[in-house]
C-alpha cells in the first residue's frame, strides 16, 4: 500500500492506494499544535479501521502547504512504518511536467500535484479548479507546460469574512441548496451571492483561460468545496475528487526509483 497525504489549511487528507487502486480517503482537521506522536496515533486508526497491516505500507507521498506540519506528518508515518520512505513534494522532484512561472520553486505542492493528476488522467490542454481554503484555478496546456494561474479566496474564507464583517448577517452553511438567483429573505440572498457568485466566477475565468489558450480545453475541478459551486457552472466540468491524490500517486512511481 502506498499512503498519499495532502496538508492543507483546513484539512489533512489520507489516501490509501493497494496496488495503485484507491482504497479509502479520510480527511482530518489540520491542527498545528499537534505533534508528530499525536498524528501517529491518528493514522494508525485509520489504518486500523480500513484493516490495513502497517507492515502493508511501501511507501508514502506527503504534499504540504502548511510546512510547520510536514515534519509531524512524515515523523508520524515513520513511527507507524519503519524504514518506509517517505517523499515529500517540492523542488528536484521529477513530476513530468515544463514548469513555465517565473519561479519554479513557489509553484504550491498541492497546485502541483493537481496539475499532475490533470496531466496524467485527462486530454490536454487542461485548466484546474481546486476549490478549498482558497480557489486556486491552473492550467496545463497541450505540450504539458504548466503555464500558471490564479488565486483567490476561498468559498468559506468569503462566507465567513461577510458574516463577522457585518452586524446583521448571520453565519450559515451551504448544505442545502440554492433556492433562486433572486433571494427573498437574508439566507437565500447569501447562498446566492456564495455559491453562485463563485459559480459565475469560475464560468468567467474559464472563458478567459481558454480565449488566452486560443483552443478549448479540459476543465476539471477538485477540492471540498467543489461538489457545493460545480453544480451551478455553466461551463462542462468534470468533478475529480481525487484528483490530488492520484497526481500524489504518479509522483511517488516517477521518483520511487
Amino acid at each position: 500500500m502506498i499512503l498519499a497525504v495532502d496538508i492543507g489549511n483546513t484539512n489533512i487528507v489520507v489516501g490509501g492506494y493497494r496496488e495503485d487502486r484507491l482504497d479509502f480517503v479520510v480527511r482530518l482537521s489540520t491542527d498545528s499544535t499537534r505533534t508528530g506522536h499525536e498524528y501517529a496515533a491518528a493514522l494508525g486508526d485509520i489504518l486500523s479501521l480500513h484493516h490495513v497491516d502497517f507492515g502493508e505500507v511501501e511507501g508514502a507521498i506527503v504534499s504540504s502547504v502548511v510546512p510547520p506540519l510536514s515534519p509531524a506528518l512524515c515523523g508520524a508515518i515513520g513511527l507507524l512504518c519503519p524504514g518506509v520512505r517517505v517523499m515529500q513534494v517540492g523542488p528536484g522532484m521529477k513530476t513530468g511536467l515544463n514548469i513555465r512561472i517565473d519561479n519554479p520553486r513557489e509553484l504550491g505542492a498541492d497546485m502541483l500535484a493537481t496539475a499532475v493528476g490533470a496531466m496524467v488522467k485527462y486530454p490536454l490542454p487542461a485548466i484546474i479548479a481546486d476549490l478549498g481554503t482558497a480557489t486556486k484555478i491552473t492550467v496545463v496546456d497541450e505540450h504539458k507546460s504548466f503555464l500558471g494561474g490564479a488565486i483567490m479566496a476561498g468559498v468559506m474564507i468569503s462566507l465567513r469574512a461577510l458574516s463577522s464583517r457585518t452586524a446583521q448577517l448571520p453565519h450559515i452553511n451551504l448544505d442545502d441548496d440554492v433556492r433562486a438567483a433572486i433571494g427573498t429573505n437574508t439566507i437565500d440572498c447569501m447562498k446566492s451571492g456564495t455559491i453562485l457568485g463563485a459559480a459565475s466566477m469560475l464560468d468567467g475565468m474559464i472563458q478567459r483561460y481558454q480565449e488566452a489558450l486560443g483552443e478549448k480545453a479540459t476543465v476539471v475541478a477538485c477540492g471540498g468545496i467543489a461538489p457545493a459551486v460545480v453544480p451551478y457552472c455553466r461551463s462542462q466540468i468534470i468533478l475529480d475528487d481525487n484528483l490530488l491524490l492520484d497526481g500524489l500517486l504518479y509522483l511517488y512511481h516517477k521518483n520511487e526509483a
